[in-house]
């Protein structure tokens, strides 16, 4: 049988279920959501209409609100009354809430005799002359939808699917018009490469023709996906579910066993997921290339496609980004009492006119004010700022080189702190560690008499010998910048620490440790910690351990209003938040679960004891916006989620290709909440300066 005849029977196929039909011009209004027909102008066609079937949610015709849209394209032969059949799924999928509620459209494709491949045809000839099918559905039936029904009018409101031919109809226009769709369900798609079988169908209707020849290569090389893949916009991203039966027809010649629709959907989703512009899901499913197989592809794709949809776009990251062409990476904000906020990073290359000393240095800026860029030859990293009573800050990091003039031909890492005046100038910088061992800051706090607390890890012996392969560092340093006392607290295996947080009589430090540490229980692979150590002379006063068998971290700490010490970070996946008394009892627990990766970050304290939790997420706690988002979380002072939300571009933002979480938060005197952060795409109105960058924005918590 050749594949021409298997569409031709599938058509028939789905013709034959008339009893899940509507009349055309009548409406279905049985159980779920009703059916019911319509014709859209199209300038394309010369005014010719298209016609449709619409699926509208139950409640539409009493509600006021918007709905995304699904454009369902039949396979060649079938008519726009194929998809109705779907009506029962979407009715479920709406009623259990896996989706939102959705409107369907269903146009008709008559053209080309039924083969038209939803593609602008060039074909002349008399016989099937080629039309426009593509612009005529991409563009005029989507105008006339938003225009006639309560839809959003973008992108991330719209998706496409298409089975057989369909499939490849919904493949080019999901690639084709990025502006026009987000996502596209793919179901045994009917595309080639590099050409079609001698037998395909795409051959003999025109869809791919020039002139009077009813079949071009190049015009289907040129319309084909090989060659969209390249010239996608990764600010503009596509999600693809790719489904295709395991028996499904199989090219009866073994040189053309290359062309079997498995064989064909494989290639493409491996095509498809290396561009930096899809993401895209590949399943495999019992049956052939009929209704067995795209009925359930059509749920399953919906199920993960379905809820990304959105009538609100997602909130960007604001312009102007901070950096250099060069790589860039956050490194703290601090707010002053006057409302302003200095900006730290660290930056590849020269910014506002300073010198760029060599490969990374730290960068600190006051917003409207001054630029002050503090470096070697070698790499400097900034990992928090704090601000002073006096208008000026405390930056601390780790430097390869001699930064603070003092250590001449040092190659290993150090740790620094520096402090500067309200006019930028510096006031003096702390260079310290262990010889030819590395030693890193990663968490800073401002001591009331405008001294530092900080912490972060040393490979080396400052307190003692070392217990393992990194012990976490606790430190103070007096308001001239001496070191006052030093603590190091580690197990036998790898321990950092990364946050710390100064109430009145106690330093709280939050970490991770690969094996046990004093005073705690391992409790397998990765495990968060959270000690407790006396302001005064550094003594250890608790310390406790959170996870389970997977990896887990505690990345920052704050202490409410209430007393209270908040550490968050990530457990098994998702992002964690723990509250401890200044006792060591643990007063309440949060946890925020996608589907996928979710971390908590920072922790800034709200007015009555409430916390705002800023990190990243790569699901949907909000409205997504790309690979992994900044992630908010508002909690009251029990730990009961009150808000949530994301923003970002379409690219990774708050995240390190190391799956580190880079992002920063303070409160603000106004009652906002500053946020900074890595990110690797472009901001909302503006572009990015390259090779990742460093945005600075605001969030209410409220």
């Amino acid at each position: 049988m050749s594949l021409s005849r298997w569409i031709g029977a599938a058509a028939l196929a789905a013709l034959a279920a008339l009893s899940l039909l509507a009349v055309p011009g009548e409406t279905d209004t049985r159980a779920g959501g009703t059916l019911t027909t319509g014709s859209a102008p199209s300038p394309a066609l010369g005014g010719e209409r298209i016609a449709y079937t619409a699926y509208l949610p139950y409640g539409y015709d009493r509600g006021a609100a918007r709905h995304p849209v699904l454009y369902l394209l039949h396979g060649r032969g079938d008519t726009m009354q194929a998809w109705t059949r779907v009506k029962t799924v979407l009715d479920d999928l709406i009623r259990t809430k896996r989706i939102p509620p959705v409107i369907a459209v269903m146009p008709d494709a008559p053209w080309n005799g039924r083969g038209s491949w939803y593609v602008d045809s060039r074909h002349t000839g008399a016989d099937l002359p080629g039309r426009p099918v593509e612009t005529a559905l991409a563009r005029d039936l989507v105008a006339h939808v938003d225009g006639t029904y309560r839809t959003a009018p973008i992108r991330e409101a719209r998706l496409v699917g298409g089975y057989s031919m369909g499939g490849a109809g919904a493949l080019r226009f999901a690639l084709a018009h990025q502006d026009v769709f987000s996502a596209a369900a793919v179901l045994s798609p009917a595309v080639y490469t590099p050409l079609p079988p001698s037998d395909s169908s795409t051959r003999d209707y025109g869809a791919f023709g020039r002139g009077e020849e009813k079949f071009s290569e190049e015009v289907y090389r040129e319309l084909n996906y090989p060659a969209l893949l390249p010239g996608l916009d990764p600010d503009l991203p596509v999600r693809l579910f790719v489904a295709v039966g395991d028996d499904e027809y199989a090219n009866p010649g073994p040189a053309d066993a290359r062309h079997d629709l498995d064989f064909e959907s494989a290639a493409l989703y491996n095509a498809a997921r290396r561009s930096p512009a899809v993401s895209a899901q590949l399943r495999v499913m019992d049956g052939g290339h009929d209704w067995s197989v795209w009925t359930p592809a059509f749920e399953q794709a919906m199920a993960e496609l379905g809820p990304g949809l959105s009538v609100t776009p997602p909130t960007g990251l604001p312009a102007p980004l901070h950096g250099t062409a060069a790589a860039d990476w956050a490194g703290g904000v601090a707010a002053h009492a006057d409302g302003s906020l200095t900006l730290g990073y660290a930056a590849g290359g020269s910014v506002n006119g300073q010198p760029h000393a060599g490969r990374l240095d730290a960068v600190l800026t006051r917003a409207g004010g001054w630029t002050r860029q503090l470096g070697t030859a070698a790499d400097e990293r900034l990992y928090g700022v704090a601000p002073l009573p006096d208008g000026g800050v405390l930056a601390a990091g780790y430097t390869k080189g001699d930064l603070d003039g003092r250590h001449a031909g040092n190659a290993a890492d150090d740790a620094f702190v520096a402090r500067l005046g309200p006019d930028g100038a510096v006031r003096w910088i702390t260079q310290f560690g262990a010889p030819d061992a590395a030693d890193r800051l990663y968490g800073l706090a401002a001591a009331p008499d405008g001294g530092a607390y900080v912490t972060g890890y040393t490979k080396g012996a400052l307190d003692g010998p070392n217990a393992g392969d990194k012990d976490a560092i606790v430190a103070r340093l007096t308001p001239a910048g001496e070191l006052s006392w030093l603590r190091q607290y580690g197990g036998a295996g790898e321990d950092k620490a990364y946050g710390i947080a100064a109430g009145a009589t106690t330093l709280y430090v939050t970490g991770s440790a690969t094996a046990a540490l004093p005073g705690t229980t391992a409790l397998g692979g990765l495990d968060g910690w959270l000690a407790a150590f006396t302001a005064a002379d550094g003594t250890r006063s608790w310390a406790t351990t959170i996870g389970g068998g997977d990896d887990d971290r505690l990345n920052a700490v704050t202490v409410t209003t209430s007393g209270l010490a908040v550490a968050t970070g990530a457990s098994n996946g998702d992002a964690y938040t723990v509250a401890y008394t200044a006792q060591g009892r643990r007063r309440w627990h949060h946890t925020l679960a996608t589907p996928s990766a979710d971390e908590g970050a920072a922790a800034t304290p709200l007015p009555g004891g409430e916390v705002q939790i800023t990190g990243y997420t790569r699901g949907r706690a909000g409205v997504q916006a790309g690979g992994a988002d900044v992630l908010t979380i508002r909690l009251d002072a029990r730990g009961t989620q009150r808000a949530a939300a994301q923003l970002g571009t379409a690219r990774d933002d708050a995240v390190d290709p190391f799956a580190e979480p880079n992002l920063y938060a303070t409160a603000t005197p106004g009652g906002q909440v500053a946020i900074t952060g890595l990110t690797y795409g472009a901001p909302k109105g503006g572009t990015a300066l390259g090779n990742g960058d460093v945005f600075l924005a605001s969030a209410d918590p409220a």
